[in-house]
């Protein structure tokens, strides 16, 4: 299937990890292309003409945009491994707004951190922290977001444990694991599943990214 499942993608973006862990959990081969955001490339250009960015699947020649609508449709397509959605409605609907929930708290905050100083770093500092708090109220006792299942607001949320060592490195008294010490022992359990492992950066090269391109001028957005 490699030949017919392609994946337009830009290596720090969680957006693009997403994507990634939710093909190796469904066991999908796939053929990866990064993309050059100073040169982007005729087919990102012609399959995403409305924003032009990245990630974009491809399956059978067809583009599909946006993460959150790219994951659906991965989870629709192959239904029958790893069923990253739950069947019930009001359930799939609450992993959707947990989902929703990260895209809009979780990396506002978390660029903020490294793009500020002083008093609005502890600003952003205290509430990223009490985003992760609530996601860790949200988690409770289970072993996954969705219970004993690895589910769509794991896939959402896990990118962002990428990030931890350049939040805390950036940011003088701040650590993650004193904080939500809950929520980075959930984030090293779904590290053990090769899904996660082999999809997101590693943390001291993307530090190393975004110490570089902190100032976003000409650059992507993460």
């Amino acid at each position: 299937m490699a030949e017919q499942v392609l994946l337009l993608d830009f290596w720090p973006d969680p957006s693009g990890v997403r994507i990634r862990v939710a093909l190796r959990e469904k066991g999908v081969e796939y053929e990866y292309r990064e993309e050059d955001f100073q040169n982007k490339s005729p087919l990102l250009l012609k399959m995403n003409p409305v924003h032009e960015q990245t990630p974009v699947l491809i399956h059978k020649g067809k583009p599909v945009s946006e993460s959150l609508i790219i994951v659906q449709y991965i989870d629709e397509v192959w239904p029958h491994k790893s069923p990253l959605l739950p069947t019930d409605p009001y359930e799939q609907a609450n992993a959707r707004f947990w989902a929703d929930y990260i895209d809009k708290k979780v990396h506002y905050f978390g660029r903020s951190v490294w793009e500020t100083t002083g008093e609005a770093q502890e600003s952003a500092k205290k509430e990223l922290i009490h985003c992760f708090r609530t996601l860790k109220g949200e988690l409770g006792d289970k072993t996954y977001f969705g219970g004993d299942r690895f589910g769509l607001v794991d896939v959402w949320l896990i990118p962002f444990y990428g990030w931890f060592y350049t939040l805390e490195t950036f940011a003088a008294n701040f650590s993650i694991a004193e904080e939500c010490p809950k929520l980075v022992t959930w984030a090293q359990r779904c590290m053990e599943r090769e899904s996660v492992s082999k999809s997101l950066p590693d943390q001291h090269k993307l530090y190393d990214y975004i110490l570089e391109h902190e100032t976003g001028q000409n650059q992507p957005h993460l």
